[in-house]
């Protein structure tokens, strides 16, 4: 149950009646200025909106987010989405990484964040693959490096992944202002499978040390702790900006609006 939820009837139509359908988590700027040429204003006029029509002029990320406006689940939270066959964690920069430092630090950081969802979902992986890109508009630096890395043996060890992901390092080249980057795990089976031959298991899992990052960072945050270069404190300059993220009023209980009664 959701917070929205515990909301009366009259005073949940009210809001959304007031709301711009730009509060709409997921409904950006130009989003919402086709939808006021639809007539759609307000929150309300989005939810009361035909979905199929919505589906047709844009897509079916905005067809569900109309039906969980209705009531009806159709968006599942992070933490329920199966992984299945690989993981990939991957992001945009908000300003071009142009150093094998930075992309060090990168590489470190996402390396550890798929580390800590295989072990939250109870996974192993046997092969990392690392990349970096440049923009598709950069056409005169136009580079695109990735190293595929078969792991000693299967496992979710945020230093194995860690040293894997830096094999893409050496391909890096220093002034490329690089816009992406990412890590893939593939070749995931559930954790505690155990191979008919003894498989090589780095000491750090015998330390258990994966479980001992996220149960840390899940009591004092994301940025609490890591490795390397992924453990500094001040926030990296390529990170997204998310200044114009629309709040998340109805899922978080730190973002959840405060109405005065005049």
């Amino acid at each position: 149950m959701s917070v929205w939820d515990r909301v009366p009837d009259t005073t949940r139509e009210h809001v959304l009646a007031r709301l711009p359908v730009i509060e709409v988590w997921g409904i950006g700027p130009r989003v919402t200025k086709r939808l006021n040429g639809m007539g759609i204003f307000t929150v309300a006029d989005f939810r009361d909106a035909d979905p199929v029509h919505i589906r047709n002029k844009f897509s079916i990320v905005q067809m569900r987010t109309l039906l969980e406006l209705r009531g009806t689940a159709c968006i599942p939270m992070e933490e329920e989405r199966e992984i299945k066959d690989q993981l990939i964690y991957s992001r945009s920069f908000s300003e071009p990484v142009t150093s094998r430092d930075s992309m060090e630090q990168v590489l470190g950081i996402y390396a550890q964040m798929a580390s800590g969802r295989l072990h939250r979902h109870q996974r192993e992986a046997k092969v990392l693959t690392a990349w970096a890109m440049t923009s598709y508009f950069n056409d005169r630096q136009s580079h695109q490096p990735a190293a595929t890395v078969a792991l000693p043996g299967y496992s979710a060890d945020p230093v194995v992944l860690t040293k894997a992901a830096k094999a893409l390092l050496p391909k890096i080249i220093e002034g490329v202002k690089y816009a992406r980057a990412g890590i893939v795990v593939t070749e995931l089976r559930p954790s505690g499978v155990h191979a008919m031959f003894e498989e090589f298991v780095s000491p750090h899992e015998a330390k258990q040390i994966g479980p001992l990052i996220e149960q840390i960072r899940s009591e004092h945050g994301t940025t609490a702790i890591g490795l390397g270069r992924a453990g500094l404190q001040q926030g990296p300059a390529w990170q997204m900006r998310r200044e114009m993220m629309s709040p998340r009023y109805t899922t978080h209980w730190d973002e959840l609006l405060t109405v005065h009664a005049v």
